[in-house]
């Protein structure tokens, strides 16, 4: 599948689009004033060890502190004097309270961002990405990528690395490095050892808590993380970030020079590649499917729960065969726009329900099968009964939603708000509970409000305002909020 990517570079701003056959299918932003975490090494001191949940909180000089679990801590950690100190070998599990004390100070990278009321998470598990590898310079190993499927090439890889790392580091081997030369894999090695040792060094000098490493930004970034060898090309409108990606290049990947492009048009790039319409419409709870069929993707603070509907669309032969192309066609697009919205945690699919358990396992097939080209991690467990699937999707940032919007502060982030008609009952029965003696009351809402009641609720409110012998004075209050109201004594 052919791939491009577009950056779109202000100062106050960088938002990268991955485009699949000239479709946005992924969409990352990072501001000035809300920069990402994820990548960046602290130097840090543990707060609290939480014994009961086998964590620990580190201050790393954010706002919030930093979430340490007990799987993300090494077996060697750095004692109060900032040195490496090995644990007694001989076991492979520890308590928390064993690895580390309050005051410590420990080394971490941050490996999710804060999200909602949580802190980032942190980990003692250090890496380094470069294009081709990725350095684990705290532990012996090389691993690769799983997306390398042909065993002579992945021993291949396997060798250059083994034969050219130092003892005691380690390395994974990106899907990049499928079928590229030793001498430009060994070039990278070198260069992520050297880098490492720059961090270690800077460490010494880094207050506590403090920054030691900032993981690039997003416009290089694109280039190292990004850039596939099915791309075609990355596209740029930003002079001064064309010549950074140049030099980027220049020095680590100089065979992908020609690949990069500067944008010069006078139109937006992105409104250009249609990249604009395509992540407004990913902020809609609604997506249609070109069948006529539309999913509805509502997000909760447990879980996403995405729903296939049919509607328009009515089939050729029979109903079986109507809900099958409607499911398979909806396969596609819920991987498409768990990618671009980047959804994660516990996702809930409602296929359509369908009756042959070939049927189903197509529909499963398809899926998996769509979120192969998808970075992070997914699982999906089996189709229920009911036609439900259950999956999961990494998480490690906030979803394109929680990024760009803000709870409602019309309805305070419930989606809906109370009804006119809800309203005024209430209103009334403030009236009945009220032991004040005054004949008349003023009541101060939104005109909306007021209006309705005028127009639509007029002799409900009359008998009412009669039965607690009252009269009213209707004030307008364009500033109040419409479930806002206040009821006054004016005698």
């Amino acid at each position: 599948m052919i791939s491009e990517l577009a950056l779109n570079v202000r100062p106050h701003e960088i938002r990268l689009a991955v485009l699949e056959n000239g479709l946005p299918v992924e969409y990352y932003i990072e501001r000035t004033v809300e920069p990402g975490l994820v990548g960046n090494i602290y130097r840090g001191r543990v707060l609290r060890v939480l014994p009961g949940m086998e964590a620990a909180f580190v201050d790393i000089g954010l706002d919030k502190a930093g979430f340490l679990y007990v799987s993300d801590v090494l077996p060697q950690i750095w004692d109060l004097n900032g040195e490496f100190v090995p644990l007694p070998s001989g076991r492979k599990e520890y308590r928390i309270e064993a690895l580390l004390q309050q005051g410590q100070e420990v080394l971490v990278q941050v490996a999710r961002e804060a999200i909602s009321t949580k802190g980032p998470r942190v980990t003692t598990r250090i890496t380094l990405a470069g294009h081709y590898l990725v350095l684990l310079p705290l532990f012996d190993y090389i691993g690769i990528s799983r997306r390398i499927e042909d065993e002579k090439e992945r021993n291949r890889l396997r060798q250059i690395v083994a034969e050219n790392k130092p003892e005691g580091i380690g390395f994974i081997i990106r899907t990049a490095s499928e079928g590229v030369e030793p001498d430009k894999i060994i070039h990278e090695m070198k260069r992520l050892i050297s880098l490492w040792q720059n961090i270690l060094e800077k460490k010494r000098n880094t207050p506590l808590p403090g920054l030691v490493y900032p993981e690039p930004d997003l416009c290089i970034r694109a280039l190292r993380d990004f850039f596939g060898q099915d791309t075609k090309r990355l596209v740029v409108d930003d002079k001064q970030a064309y010549e950074r990606l140049l030099e980027y290049a220049e020095n680590f990947l100089p065979h992908f020079k020609h690949c990069l492009e500067l944008y010069q048009e006078e139109e937006p790039l992105f409104e250009r590649l249609g990249i604009e319409r395509g992540i407004k419409q990913a902020l809609q709870p609604t997506v249609s499917l070109k069948s006529g069929g539309y999913l509805v993707i509502e997000k909760t603070e447990a879980l996403v729960v995405i729903d296939v509907n049919t509607g328009s669309f009515v089939g050729e032969d029979n109903l079986e065969e109507t809900i099958v192309q409607t499911n398979l066609e909806a396969a596609q697009e819920i991987a498409h726009q768990l990618r671009l919205r980047d959804l994660g945690g516990i996702i809930i699919i409602d296929f359509i329900d369908m009756q042959k358990p070939e049927d189903k396992e197509a529909i499963l097939s398809a899926l998996e099968e769509a979120l192969k080209r998808d970075r992070s991690k997914t699982k999906i467990c089996h189709m229920s009964e009911l036609g439900l699937v259950e999956m999961t999707r990494k998480r490690t940032r906030e979803d394109l939603q929680e990024y760009l919007c803000e709870p409602c502060p019309y309805c305070q982030g419930r989606g809906f708000v109370k009804s006119k008609r809800t309203l005024c009952y209430e209103i009334i029965r403030e009236l009945e509970k009220t032991k004040s003696i005054a004949r008349k009351i003023g009541l101060k809402a939104n005109p909306e409000l007021i209006q309705y009641i005028k127009e639509k609720e007029w002799k409900t409110w009359s008998l009412a305002l009669e039965k607690n012998n009252k009269e009213v004075e209707f004030i307008s209050a364009p500033q109040f909020h419409i479930e806002d109201y206040e009821i006054i004594e004016i005698w």
